[in-house]
């Protein structure tokens, strides 16, 4: 591997490179996993599938991602991150390209939980890997430019993207086709991502054991808040869709258009939120998040069809705030609660807990509640976990580096 050609210094070129590559590699980890609920009022009749089943397809990919966060983000610790994160991004592009060659539900689900066995350590190892290349002051920022690319490619490019290759080509083929960029990335990643210091050095550092995760109370706050932030994300990425469709009638091209502005309002959340958190503090930030994303998530669901561009704009402020609720949490909280070497370990281990309830659990409910009593109903359910998380929240303590003093 080749070293740091800045040893006494900063290296600021590598900070800068990597940064831009894992930025443009989770950008496609959005695409592949939420092209799905854009495509799925396309195919949903001609595979026979139900909401309780588009809910259990988005689950099941969280729930495995979030397991495979932690346990691989845990074994990057110990065997490098080269290791784990490159075979990751060549595992998840395959299985995008797989989902085009899709039966029915069963295949899907098998396929969906293969993509989040791989999609997960791409989160909890990119984490360490943006931190260990990022100097202190800019850890919120960097963090934020990495995780909001998840949100413009996945939330944002992919809904108009993909609404419009349906007017050329089907379903299948536009699976297929968000596959290859994925393996273009994993080849780079190949040449250009180092390893921590202590991995080249073969330095031997001590690990601290699992109970020792939770030393610091950022962790277990985070992982518990962080559930609720995915819960409002998910539920509104794997529902709004036929949200806009079935409820409010939209045509496929202007359901494409405002469910954009998840992605777009997601993007500028996860990048600017972090960076802002770098000079306020991590939990104002946090507390912040959350009371506007409910606010703007109301105003949305009292928001007819009749005007898109209202649609759009409250849309992407409740996913703006949402989104940054879940980036700062999952990033710099995580990071600067993780004991020296475990930093792969503590993001995944929180980024797994939201995923598998935020991700896997509130989706399923809000699926059934859907199908019950209508998807009118799902946003209720997700600005009820809202208020969860600001009051979780408001136990955090202070980490940000020049709040404490350490920057």
């Amino acid at each position: 591997m080749p070293q740091n050609d800045k040893p006494t210094g900063w290296d600021t070129s590598y900070e800068w490179k990597i940064i831009l590559i894992l930025s443009l590699t989770f950008g496609l980890v959005g695409l592949d996993r939420f092209i799905l609920p854009v495509l799925f009022p396309a195919f949903m009749k001609e595979l026979g599938l139900s909401y309780a089943d588009l809910g259990n397809l988005v689950g099941i990919l969280a729930v495995f991602w979030g397991l495979s966060a932690f346990a691989m983000g845990f074994l990057s610790d110990r065997v490098g991150r080269r290791k784990v994160l490159i075979p990751a991004v060549v595992v998840f592009s395959l299985m995008s390209a797989f989902s085009g060659m899709a039966g029915g539900l069963v295949s899907l689900l098998a396929i969906r939980a293969v993509m989040g066995l791989a999609e997960g350590p791409v989160a909890s190892t990119g984490v360490a890997v943006a931190v260990e290349a990022s100097h202190p002051k800019r850890r919120g920022m960097n963090n934020g430019i990495f995780q909001c690319m998840i949100s413009l490619c996945g939330n944002a490019i992919g809904p108009i993207v993909a609404t419009q290759l349906l007017l050329v080509t089907s379903w299948r083929s536009v699976f297929m086709l968000v596959g290859i960029p994925g393996l273009i990335m994993a080849a780079v990643m190949f040449f250009v991502v180092r390893e921590p210091a202590h991995h080249v050095s073969g330095q031997t550092i001590a690990r601290p054991s699992f109970a020792d995760l939770f030393r610091h109370r950022n962790v277990p706050l985070a992982m518990l808040t962080l559930m609720c932030a995915m819960g409002g994300i998910f539920v509104m990425g794997a529902m709004m869709p036929n949200y806009l469709t079935d409820y409010l009638h939209l045509s496929i091209q202007d359901m494409g258009f405002v469910t954009s502005a998840i992605g777009f309002g997601g993007c500028v959340g996860q990048f600017a939120m972090p960076t802002i958190s770098d000079f306020i503090g991590r939990k104002l930030t946090t507390l912040l998040s959350y009371v506007l994303a409910v606010v703007f998530t109301y105003l949305f669901t009292q928001t007819g069809a009749q005007d898109l561009s209202k649609l759009f704009w409250l849309l992407f402020f409740a996913a703006l705030f949402n989104f940054s609720a879940l980036a700062t949490l999952a990033g710099p909280v995580a990071a600067e609660a993780a004991p020296l070497g475990m930093v792969a370990s503590v993001a995944g281990l929180v980024i797994g807990a939201g995923e598998v309830f935020g991700g896997g659990v509130a989706p399923a409910i809000a699926g059934r509640i859907a199908g019950a009593s209508g998807i009118q109903h799902v946003f209720t359910f997700s600005m009820a976990g809202l208020v969860l998380g600001f009051v979780i929240a408001l136990f955090l303590k202070e980490t940000a580096p020049r709040r404490t003093g350490e920057a």
